[in-house]
């Protein structure tokens, strides 16, 4: 077999692809998303502890994988990108005709260059300033010597674009503006015209830089995707022969559940795996925003995007490409970035049939104005022409500003995705901040979800019972060892807190060996199967029928309605009250009652307590364990409201019931699959992502990728201050409008002082859009209590350094 010599860093967070964008004049910028800060860490070397002193790396292949990645940054008021699949007829002849005289790569080129946009913005200014500065016989000539130079590298690429959305039968902000620039020149205006051009191409040149900051560029995440795994030769146990580490390179997609993979310094973990041996230190930084690197160690969960800072590590894989936490979350961030919320898909609508209104109008002043209020129509020294007064209004009505009112919703949600919280869609936004109601599931949600065993008792169908007796007891090697490795059997693999607590207390434990034969599951109540024990107190190994839930679903299985009674009567009576969580195990109708304890999540107080006070929401708790356990933790936290004992049918009427007589949205929060059909229900579906099922995660709304509930109460305040901007920016895109348009129109504004105030207008949507990107408030009072501490604190500092250093000087003698 031939070796192969292969570099760890093969996969260099520093090493891009270079990607030719076609936003056209933003090439020269380069716009970093926020997930992706360069970290810079001190180099170590972590070897792993190998047997075999003279260790040797064999690669059995080395294939070379070429990236291809096409950035298309589509904007709907700048470039356009023509795509031969959606253009008609006239739209392919004009494209056809572009391209045969070379008019195309022209437009290309002056699109991708942003200096020749500011050269000739420079030279339109400088043939304005030159009856100024210059005497009278070289004004002229020199200012069509700018004109002549300056025009083209703004007109070349702004006709091609307004003939083919002509071509195509759109009006669009492209060709009003294009119709006014060039109306001017054969007015004679060829400066104007000019400027107009220039400054509309510098405003939307700043609009995109507004609007990168505040977009979640999925193709970054996939860039820095490892195209491939080194995956370990595995020996005769299906383990990783440690002595003399062989392995391939095989496409990330292809790599299977159980494979060995070797990370290196400076990779990115392919698919979420676990710590197989060795250790480093890894960032989830471009996942879920948490800065703090994390040291991985052998048994440690290792998320697919974790990139490996230092150390190296052989990882077993837990999950396939496609079921890989980065794989999901550009998912994710893909269709929510297609779902656009009710007022943007309004305003693309309203959009084309404005701008149509637009035109038409201006034609109506420029044909009717002579007659009506005795305007020329072509501009004389005394009055403006009402051609010239149709060219302003067209100009000043363009919906540009109303068309970015919406980037506010992108904006919020890449401000949650810095927080860890993935939103699908801008509209969810508007969803949470409609619900008045947030109903919280108990166990893993208000609560850690990682109950701790605290006891087993024998309750029913057993020889001692509850009884003080000491004769031998009915089971093999005693009646609370057999229901544990009983439980433990059934809850093998599972996902459940209670399952998981059962498991975990087995570990290491001398317990009989039990195997499970058939299998039943009841989503939110519990479980049946089939067991086959040899040292079970039933002789000749015969078959054990067991049932794993909740008290109710226990008597529920009874033969009889004195049998439930009695259950129930003796979980009362269990010596262990009734403040604890309890899962109930039934074998051959003995019945054993598992105590476990569930301790509220860290900050759910501060959460409950700002809902209540600050949001003024309405708050419940829906969930399937008991009353007791129920209205324990629901007073630790706050929580007045309770509806406990609910199956997963229940939570789901519940929800529907409280969403109709509310008459407002219900936001639910869950994270297991018996939560599913409330969250689906829900206005809005809130799911702490990290141990959530995948059937939860798939009907919610509202991803916390942190695994914190504080995701919550920020996630209804950043709807609430979106909502109130994108409201603001309609406003402001109307105010920009009518005061650019009136004075047009009444002959007050010259044409360039026009497209100055309706882009500036533009821009001020998109400064006031990018607020979003700031923490949420929950009152405009508090807003100002914020800014007025903020100015003390600055203040106060000035005053402490002035006091620090007049001290330092009168004591400098001493």
């Amino acid at each position: 077999m031939e070796t192969h010599s292969i570099s760890l860093s093969k996969f260099s967070p520093l090493s891009r692809p270079i990607c030719r964008r076609r936003l056209g004049r933003v090439n020269s910028f380069k716009f970093k998303p926020f997930f992706f800060s360069t970290v810079i860490t001190r180099q170590k070397y972590l070897f792993l502890p190998l047997n075999s002193p003279n260790l040797g790396i064999r690669c059995v292949a080395n294939h070379d994988h070429h990236h291809h990645h096409e950035h298309d940054h589509d904007h709907p008021h700048h470039h356009h990108h023509h795509d031969s699949s959606e253009l008609n007829g006239p739209q392919r002849a004009v494209i056809g005709f572009a391209k045969a005289i070379r008019w195309m790569d022209l437009a290309n080129y002056l699109r991708e260059h942003l200096q020749l946009c500011c050269c000739a913005t420079a030279l339109f200014i400088a043939s304005a300033a030159c009856p100024y500065l210059l005497p009278k016989p070289a004004v002229k000539p020199l200012q069509n010597s700018f004109l002549f130079v300056a025009f083209p590298l703004v007109g070349v690429s702004a006709a091609l674009d307004a003939i083919t959305d002509i071509a195509g039968g759109k009006v669009n902000i492209h060709v009003l503006m294009a119709l006014a620039a060039f109306a001017s020149v054969f007015m004679g205006n060829a400066l104007e015209g000019g400027l107009l051009l220039s400054m509309f191409n510098l405003a939307h040149i700043a609009e995109e830089f507004f609007t990168s900051r505040s977009m979640v560029d999925v193709k970054e995440l996939k860039e820095n995707y490892p195209d491939s795994a080194l995956v370990l030769n595995l020996d005769d146990d299906n383990l990783p022969n440690l002595s003399d580490l062989s392995y391939r390179s095989v496409p990330v997609h292809d790599v299977e559940v159980g494979s060995y993979i070797l990370v290196g310094a400076g990779e990115a973990v392919p698919v979420d795996c676990e710590v197989f041996q060795g250790n480093a230190t890894i960032t989830i930084e471009h996942l879920t925003g948490e800065i703090k690197p994390l040291e991985a160690k052998v048994g440690d969960r290792i998320p697919g995007g974790a990139r490996n800072l230092d150390g190296r590590m052989i990882v077993k894989v837990t999950k396939t490409w496609k079921e890989s936490t980065l794989s999901r979350i550009v998912q994710l961030t893909e269709e929510a970035q297609l779902n656009k919320p009710k007022l943007q898909r309004w305003l693309d609508e309203f959009g084309e049939r404005y701008s149509k209104v637009v035109v038409v109008l201006s034609v109506t002043i420029a044909v009717l104005g002579p007659f009506l209020f005795k305007w020329p129509f072509i501009s004389t020294a005394v009055c403006r022409g009402s051609i010239y007064r149709a060219l302003g209004l067209m100009v000043a009505a363009s919906p540009c500003a109303l068309a970015v009112a919406p980037l506010a919703y992108a904006t919020a949600v890449s401000s949650c995705a810095r927080k860890g919280i993935l939103l699908k869609g801008g509209q969810v936004l508007d969803a949470l901040a409609s619900c008045h109601t947030v109903a919280f599931d108990k166990t893993g949600t208000l609560t850690t979800g990682g109950l701790m065993f605290k006891a087993i008792e024998p309750i029913y169908g057993h020889l001692a019972g509850n009884k003080k007796t000491n004769f031998t007891s009915c089971c093999i090697p005693s009646c609370e060892v057999e229901a544990l490795a009983v439980a433990a059997a059934m809850e093998k693999g599972t996902t459940h807190p209670i399952g998981r607590a059962v498991v975990d207390h087995s570990i290491g434990k001398d317990l009989p060996s039990v195997s499970v034969e058939s299998f039943e599951y009841f989503p939110g109540r519990g479980l049946i199967a089939t067991l086959n024990s040899a040292e079970s107190g039933t002789r000749g190994g015969k078959m054990l029928k067991a049932s794993l839930g909740s008290v109710e679903f226990i008597t529920s299985l009874c033969k009889s309605e004195d049998e439930s009674r009695k259950i129930r009567e003796a979980v009362n009576a269990s010596s262990y009250g009734s403040d604890f969580v309890h899962a109930a195990l039934s074998v051959n109708e003995k019945v054993t009652l598992i105590h476990l304890e569930d301790r509220p999540r860290p900050g759910v107080l501060d959460v409950v307590s700002e809902l209540k006070d600050q949001a003024k929401l309405r708050l419940m708790m829906l969930t399937g364990d008991h009353k007791s356990s129920a209205r324990r933790v629901a007073n630790a936290v706050g929580i007045n409201e309770v509806y406990c004992s609910l199956k997963p049918e229940d939570k789901l009427n519940h929800v529907k019931r409280i969403s109709r007589d509310m008459g407002g949205g219900l936001i639910m929060v869950g994270e297991g699959i018996n939560d599913a059909p409330a969250l689906a229900a829900a206005t809005v579906g809130i799911v702490l992502a990290h141990r959530a099922s995948a059937t939860a995660i798939a009907v919610a709304d509202v991803l916390l990728l942190r695994d914190n509930i504080l995701g919550v109460p920020f996630s209804i305040a950043k709807s609430r201050q979106t909502t109130s901007l994108v409201k603001q920016n309609v406003a402001l895109a109307l105010t920009c409008i009518i005061l650019a348009s009136l004075p047009s129109v009444l002959g007050f504004l010259p044409l360039w002082l026009t497209v100055l105030l309706h882009e500036g207008g533009t821009l001020l949507v998109c400064l006031n859009s990018v607020r979003a990107l700031n923490d949420p408030s929950w009152s405009w009072g508090q807003d100002l209590w914020l800014l007025i501490s903020k100015l003390k604190s600055k203040l106060t500092l000035p005053r402490h350094n002035t006091t620090s250093t007049s001290s330092t000087i009168r004591t400098a003698p001493l």
